[in-house]
């Protein structure tokens, strides 16, 4: 295996953990420490926000150490610094220390996306597939987080849940250690990953300031949306198909089942989506994207039984399926040296608004029920597609980006 696949190999399990790591406390949440705390799930969920915090809000400084530093360097401590905290977090007796232990996590897995995408685009010159394919390991983490989880929960408890994956994380992250070493030793003397030339403008469009900033702007209200969505499904999917399912699911296995298969189909979405990045205008793409959103969510709002699980299927595959498509986008119209930066302030803004969505579903789940979250995430795709619909059809959206 050649380096380079061998460092993707590593980007897309860490994208793996990543999202594995933050939603842990979802299921065990929702299954098990409402009975075992006695606690309301809207009690709970609110204890995960110092974690969303941490990961929005240290993904800017996880970016500009890995541009003024090392990106194989960070992305070492993201591994080592991830798997520790889990474990500590297993060790939690109350709530609070479960809180403190979220945070920590928190503060690890923000280095994942701004360090580790810009790794994967670095250098290429079409990224939809790459950033599709890693995306797909990401909404595997989602949805391994809750069969996992439901599976320890009826087996060997929740702990397990955190520790196993772990002690896992912490392993690889010795193991690329060894491999980013031995890379950096075989270079020729003076030369390091961080010095290794990149022509000139690679995998970046020409674009003007003006186009730029409108480009930029649509890109960050979208992610303030597309964040409040995300988090409205991934995090809560496991309490909805628990009051959805009643009839077909009645194990914390069976709901952990379910949530993975509604995940691990929808994560193939990515890679169309990607492949489609590559083929057409990123305007299009996006705009039928968040239409189906908006129609899915709508659907959605009272239905239970096999007809919320095929639904579930479906909001997932479009709310998956839009998560390259701005990726893409910051991919084309930035350059390499400051990269990792601007996915990093796209991600404190993601993250920080994933974090603030948790209180609020625990309120409208506490008031209304799911019923009235669908209607919300109705609201807020049909703002995404009127958004994107202001995007240029021409320049950086519609064109490749070339290498010089």
């Amino acid at each position: 295996m050649s380096n380079n696949r061998l460092n993707f190999f590593f980007l897309n399990v860490g994208h793996f953990l990543d999202h594995l790591f933050m939603l842990i406390f979802a299921t065990v949440a929702a299954l098990r420490l409402t009975e075992e705390w006695g606690m309301s799930y809207a009690a709970l969920i609110p204890y995960a926000t110092p974690g969303f915090i941490a990961f929005g809000v240290c993904a800017l400084p996880a970016g500009w150490l890995a541009d003024k530093w090392s990106r194989e360097g960070v992305m070492v401590v993201f591994f080592i610094g991830i798997g520790a905290s889990s474990i500590a977090t297993a060790l939690a007796n109350t709530p609070v220390e479960i809180a403190l232990g979220l945070l920590a996590i928190g503060a690890f897995a923000a280095i994942y996306h701004p360090v580790g995408l810009a790794m994967v685009v670095h250098g290429r010159e079409k990224t939809g597939v790459p950033l599709a394919v890693n995306g797909v390991f990401g909404n595997l983490g989602v949805a391994a987080a809750a069969l996992i989880t439901g599976y320890f929960i009826d087996t060997g408890g929740w702990r397990n849940a955190f520790i196993l994956p772990g002690i896992i994380s912490i392993s690889l992250g010795i193991a690329y250690a060894a491999i980013v070493w031995a890379g950096r030793k075989r270079r020729a003397e003076g030369a390091t990953a961080r010095t290794v030339a990149e022509p000139a403008g690679s995998g970046a469009s020409s674009v003007d300031r003006d186009v730029f900033v409108r480009l930029f702007s649509i890109i960050m209200l979208t992610t303030v949306i597309g964040g409040i969505i995300f988090q409205g499904t991934t995090f809560a999917l496991p309490k909805i198909l628990d009051e959805r399912l009643v009839e077909i699911a009645g194990s914390a296995t069976a709901i952990g089942g379910y949530t993975f298969l509604v995940f691990a189909i929808a994560a193939v979405a990515q890679l169309y989506v990607g492949y489609l990045l590559d083929k057409h205008s990123a305007r299009t793409v996006f705009a039928f994207v968040a239409g189906l959103q908006a129609v899915f969510f709508a659907i959605m709002y009272q239905l239970t039984g096999m007809a919320a699980l095929l639904v579930a299927i479906a909001f997932m595959l479009v709310v998956f399926g839009q998560i390259p498509i701005n990726d893409v986008l910051v991919g084309r119209i930035t350059k390499s040296e400051w990269r990792a930066r601007i996915y990093g302030i796209r991600f404190v803004v993601n993250f920080t608004v994933m974090a603030s969505t948790l209180p609020v579903i625990a309120g409208i789940h506490a008031v209304w029920g799911f019923g009235m979250l669908f209607v919300a995430m109705a609201i807020a795709a049909a703002a995404t597609f009127a958004a994107v619909l202001m995007l240029p059809r021409t320049g950086a959206v519609r064109a490749q980006p070339s290498i010089p």
